[in-house]
């Protein structure tokens, strides 16, 4: 399988699907954290766009969507911020790949664009730890939980402020990154609809 992770500096979703054999390739504007195959630019650039790919796994910017700035959200400024990253994630579900996954945070995009298709947490799939994520799906199934843990530690709240802490709070958890690999790597590939 062909796989794109847009918005990924960290290389963890990437490293999951290679792994395991996919050719995987992870997109941002930041220089990777690991080595591995990445393009350092915009998604939307046609160089990138050129290959082919089965699945992508999206993160856009949470920046002006999260709810974690929701004191902000009635500024003008900030609304028109939320258009463009909405407009970002409308488009995102229009690239020719047969299979999409959107991640983002409790937010913005719940109301502006619709309810995601799943909502998961890391302690469901080993990661002792709580934070809250969305996935907005095209032609994938849910992720199923591989850990039957109920709760975990709030460790992405407590993150010290500091120019790393956007950084920090972003990473997935390697726990639903192998999940990801392992359920949706499964997957025949799929043609795109016209």
């Amino acid at each position: 399988m062909h796989v794109l992770v847009a918005g990924e500096f960290s290389g963890i979703i990437r490293d999951a699907f290679r792994a395991r054999g996919h050719e995987a390739r992870s997109c941002d504007y930041r220089p990777t954290e690991r080595p591995g195959p990445h393009y350092q630019g915009s998604w939307f650039d046609p160089a990138l766009l050129q290959d082919e790919y089965d699945l992508m796994i999206a993160h856009p910017d949470c920046t002006f969507l999260a709810r974690s700035g929701a004191r902000w959200w009635h500024a003008d400024w900030r609304q028109e911020a939320q258009l463009a990253a909405l407009h970002t994630v409308r488009a995102l579900m229009k690239f020719p790949i047969a299979r999409i996954a959107i991640e983002n945070p409790v937010g913005r995009l719940s109301v502006l664009y619709r309810p995601p298709d799943q909502i998961i947490q890391p302690f469901q799939y080993g990661d002792p730890f709580r934070k809250t994520t969305c996935l907005w799906l095209k032609n994938l199934p849910p992720l199923l939980p591989t850990d039957g843990a109920i709760d975990g530690d709030q460790a992405c709240w407590l993150e010290s402020p500091g120019p790393e802490r956007g950084k920090n709070r972003a990473r997935t958890y390697a726990g639903i990154a192998d999940a990801m690999a392992d359920q949706w790597g499964a997957l025949v590939p799929a043609e795109v609809a016209v």
